[in-house]
């Protein structure tokens, strides 16, 4: 399944999956009067359409194995593509304060995974006293929450790290940046992807859904 959202700045984001990719570029070639040229660089590759609208690659789990400033003419794929279906074993890690999905993945099947979730309360509106006191609360049950997350990353992760090729992470940003202060996690977090998976309230299927989504190739198209 091909993923689209609105990309910031204009445009249009596709996830692919790499089995796709070699069809959707032809597709794009095919509405875009053919591509006269391919910019290709370890961190991204750009295709240039004959009528002016592009389809750039940031490329996953880099760097592709090009020199920087490499182009070719017309639709140059197949470094890109062979690159895409290596074959990888993913670390997962989705947290959002309310939950967390953590888990290893293999060709888009999760193999190994482990899932919480948490109460969190939502802001109060109350005033005074009450505020602070709920507020207290709310800290409390977060740390609890982003605890027990870290817990079972560093079990599930962090025990198989050197058997990852990579680690794709998910959820709320905040959220990840706090797990990353926990040192038992750093290696975890070397290994991350500089993408970070937009995914609701974790939970098994969820983090199925991101094992599929962790090997697709994201393209911008302007």
């Amino acid at each position: 399944m091909v993923r689209k959202r609105q990309a910031p700045g204009g445009g249009t984001v596709v996830e692919v999956e790499p089995e796709r990719l070699a069809r959707w570029l032809d597709r794009f070639a095919e509405r875009n009067d053919g591509v006269t040229r391919t910019e290709i660089n370890p961190r991204q590759v750009r295709f240039v359409g004959g009528n002016g609208v592009t389809a750039t690659v940031a490329v996953p789990f880099e760097p592709l194995a090009v020199e920087a400033g490499t182009q070719g003419e017309g639709l140059c794929a197949g470094v890109l593509l062979d690159h895409a279906l290596t074959p990888r074993r993913i670390g997962l890690l989705l947290v959002r304060l309310g939950g967390h999905s953590v888990g290893v993945a293999e060709g888009g099947r999760v193999t190994v995974s482990r899932t919480g979730r948490h109460l969190v309360h939502g802001r109060s509106a109350a005033g005074g006293w009450s505020q602070q006191r709920f507020a207290r609360r709310r800290d409390g049950q977060a740390r609890q929450a982003l605890r027990a997350a870290a817990d079972d990353a560093a079990d599930i992760l962090g025990s198989r790290v050197t058997d990852l090729d990579a680690v794709v992470l998910g959820g709320d940003r905040k959220a990840l940046e706090e797990l990353r202060a926990d040192r038992r996690l750093d290696t975890v977090f070397a290994k991350a992807e500089p993408r970070v998976l937009d995914v609701v309230e974790p939970r098994r299927t969820v983090l199925d859904d991101a094992a599929e989504r962790s090997r697709a190739v994201e393209i911008v198209v302007r």
